[in-house]
């Protein structure tokens, strides 16, 4: 008899296929320094509605909510999802109330995460969506991915429920949301693109969805020749390999790894691109020197870590950065080494030779002048010039 009553049951879950949709990879937050100016290390009593732009759609949803970075435990009073009309409003009609166990409300450990109970919710391909958390009390330090490129919104009290928010405070962050997994019928799967600010988008305008791994899922989701997937970014800006030195930058790749892209559902791709900020930080700061030797060891232990999972790994190189405020010959002698391993390598499962579309041809060690404002970061046409370079059958 019970042997009867479960299977139905297993076969409901193995019907399921949830797939990360969209993802930011936290970072720590040191206080004071989330704007606007007037919050400072915590909110209270305030409403965050989160913009976010999608990959692939779905016919469910469910949110992930992460105090990773709290120094105590998060209080989430209410949670909504919606469509986004414009600015901080919400389609109506597509208002839906998320749950955490049946309850409105849950409390995060600090450190921890918690998943939203699946509500039935049509989430539509690369559009964007509302996500409003409630925080009733004092949330301490905050959880947050600090270049959104996007523009989101605080309110003052519960707000959750609102058509459209009154008298908000713009804001450019994603805090405490970390990711956002639709339900699929079929058995499409994820590709993370996992790197620094290049992948985070710096350099491009806000709100317009313009960072390369945006480029990229579009180029797979409008093509009829190019097969279906997520793509969702596990960037953050100033983010190393192999060390850290602020908060704002996030753990290294080696700490973040397992959570930032390998706890990610339906993954079965990971593009890597990172490694200028080992060079380029690391003859900034005393010693936080590495050779390019160190990076591709720090590279190989994150190729193991992700066949040991079963998935495919991509590298990318590393585009020029001649003119950067941190650009030395000697780390440009270093970007050669590297660039040359990961195309000679073998050991990736493909490559993406990014330097290539980014390169000024008359100046090979410099981007393209119309492709960037610092010499290191891409504008939106050099994002694009980027991912319009992917072969899209390293992904069949």
């Amino acid at each position: 008899m019970v042997g009867g009553l479960l299977q139905p049951l297993q076969a409901q879950t193995d019907e399921l296929n949830w797939v990360t949709t969209w993802s930011a990879s936290p970072s720590s937050l040191p206080p004071g320094m989330l704007p606007p100016d007037t919050i400072t290390d915590a909110f209270n009593d305030q409403t965050l509605r989160l913009v976010l732009h999608t990959s692939i759609g779905g016919d469910s949803v469910r949110i992930r909510v992460s105090n990773t970075h709290g120094n105590k435990r998060l209080r989430v009073g209410a949670a909504t999802i919606a469509l986004q009309a414009e600015g901080s409003g919400i389609v109506p009609g597509s208002l839906t109330r998320l749950t955490f166990g049946g309850e409105e409300s849950v409390t995060v450990s600090r450190g921890g995460l918690v998943f939203s109970d699946p509500v039935p919710f049509a989430v539509p391909a690369l559009s964007n969506l509302s996500v409003s958390l409630y925080l009733p009390e004092p949330s301490g330090t905050v959880t947050t991915h600090l270049a959104a490129a996007q523009t989101s919104y605080v309110a003052s009290g519960n707000a959750t429920a609102t058509t459209e928010l009154t008298g908000a405070e713009e804001i450019a962050v994603w805090n405490y949301l970390t990711a956002v997994d639709v339900r699929r019928s079929d058995d499409i799967t994820a590709i993370v693109t996992l790197g620094d600010s290049i992948t985070d988008g710096v350099g491009s305008n806000r709100d317009l969805n313009n960072r390369w791994p945006n480029y990229l899922a579009r180029r797979l989701l409008t093509d009829d020749n190019a097969p279906d997937f997520a793509v969702v970014n596990a960037g953050i800006s100033g983010n190393r390999v192999l060390q850290e030195n602020s908060a704002r930058f996030g753990e290294n790749l080696q700490v973040r790894f397992e959570r930032d892209v390998l706890a990610l559902s339906g993954v079965s791709h990971i593009v890597l691109l990172e490694g200028i900020n080992d060079i380029g930080m690391g003859n900034m700061f005393p010693g936080e020197h590495v050779a390019p030797e160190e990076i591709i060891a720090g590279y190989r232990q994150i190729i193991a870590r992700a066949h040991a999972k079963g998935l495919k790994i991509i590298g990318a190189t590393l585009t020029p950065f001649e003119g950067a405020a941190y650009y030395t010959e000697e780390g440009e002698q270093k970007r050669q080494v590297v660039n040359a391993w990961i195309r000679t390598s073998g050991e990736f499962d493909g490559v993406i030779d990014f330097e290539i579309p980014a390169r000024d041809p008359s100046h090979i060690t410099r981007l393209v002048p119309s492709y960037t404002a610092d010499n290191l970061h891409p504008n939106d046409e050099g994002y694009k010039a980027m991912a319009d370079a992917i072969d899209l059958d390293l992904f069949q």
